[in-house]
């Protein structure tokens, strides 16, 4: 079906992005992944072409544009390109959010121009080793001291844990308040700090281009002027912008569903079995037909759910619903992808394989689908 989501300025913006992904990152997603990381200066020549951080205001360096239909754009074409790892959907989907809306005028002018120019990416420490989706049972510790607070703990799957300059650490804090949210309280760790280190690289079944690591604190002291919103807010903080992250993972989901899907089309063409290409037999007609519904189907509910973004309408239950349903449909139509492909879709030298091995963290990562249903479910009147 005819989109309807974008105006002419955001094509423009998108032929950009996806000669500038064509040009500077599918040819290198080879090397990215042997390496595990995705070099610094890729993030440079991104930030040169506007492609992040689109909210920052001008004052800091950024472009000033308050239009989550420019992060979509990014998104769909760094999936279409089967290219990169996550690190424009952290930075300028989420870590973006936080900044602009909860960082005081002094933090914003110290982190939001390096930023902006791909200089500074930051990391958002949330997981643990024994906690996973359950945020309340944190254990990192934050105690208050004189000129600001103690840190003690450890973070898991910690995404671009390595590259980050900046540490956004979801801490629980000793003192804690009266106000709903427990003591969780977010904290800026800078690289350097004493106290701070980081383990090795963490060896992934997808995304091999993404650094990822578990940090240490013991007792890492982190200034008050390194406190990012307010002590004991924490929980609410995440809450807020949870909704525009699992909507972030929607876009990419049915993006890459979208692409799968295009290649075996492809591939069905061209691929020929008893005197006919493969896509003339009934039975993988059929798999096409229903591959190719459930994808627009997600298309046009994704799409509905980034206008209700825009419009401030949307909901942390339609979010959810989107986070679920795209990412499960991602895996189907990706695994039934590789499956049309035959013996050749398990090898890595077919573009099949990396979406289908990148996919699987989809309904994991952003919350599971499990937990998806439950906000979804807790929502009815049961």
């Amino acid at each position: 079906m005819r989109r309807t989501l974008f105006n002419d300025e955001h094509d423009d913006f998108r032929a950009a992005v996806r000669a500038f992904i064509a040009t500077e990152a599918t040819p290198h997603v080879d090397t990215w992944e042997a390496e595990g990381m995705v070099p610094r200066e890729f993030w440079r020549k991104a930030a040169a072409q506007g492609m992040i951080g689109f909210e920052v205001p001008t004052e800091y360096g950024g472009p000033g544009l308050d239009d989550f239909r420019f992060n979509a754009v990014v998104a769909e074409e760094v999936a279409y390109g089967n290219a990169v790892g996550d690190n424009f959907q952290l930075q300028s989907d989420v870590i973006c959010a936080y900044l602009c809306d909860l960082a005081t005028e002094e933090q914003k002018a110290r982190w939001l121009p390096p930023f902006t120019q791909g200089e500074l990416t930051f990391a958002i420490c949330m997981s643990e080793p024994g906690t996973g989706s359950d945020l309340r049972a944190i254990a990192t510790k934050a105690r208050r001291c004189d000129g600001g607070y103690v840190l003690n703990g450890t973070k898991t799957f910690v995404t671009a844990g390595l590259q980050a300059g900046v540490a956004i650490v979801v801490a629980d804090l000793e003192q804690r308040h009266d106000d709903g949210g427990g003591g969780l309280t977010l904290l800026c760790v800078e690289d350097g700090k004493e106290g701070f280190t980081r383990g090795p690289k963490l060896e992934k079944v997808g995304c091999r281009a993404q650094d990822t690591t578990e940090l240490f604190f013991d007792n890492a002291f982190v200034p008050a002027e390194n406190l990012l919103g307010q002590e004991g807010r924490g929980l609410a903080h995440l809450m807020r912008h949870l909704p525009r992250e699992r909507l972030s993972i929607a876009v990419v989901a049915v993006a890459v569903a979208e692409q799968a899907l295009a290649m075996t089309l492809g591939y069905c063409k061209d691929r020929r079995t008893f005197g006919q290409p493969i896509g003339n037999h009934q039975g993988l007609r059929w798999q096409l037909a229903e591959m190719q519904t459930e994808v627009s189907l997600g298309r046009v509910f994704v799409d509905r759910c980034l206008q209700a973004l825009l419009d401030g309408e949307l909901t942390a239950e339609q979010a959810a619903q989107a986070k679920y349903w795209t990412t499960e449909m991602e895996n189907r139509v990706v695994d039934r992808c590789l499956q049309l492909h035959g013996g050749y879709g398990y090898m890595e030298e077919y573009p099949i394989a990396r979406l289908w091995r990148n996919a699987r963290v989809q309904r994991i990562y952003g919350g599971t689908s499990e937990i998806m249903k439950d906000i979804v479910g807790r929502s009815m009147v049961l």
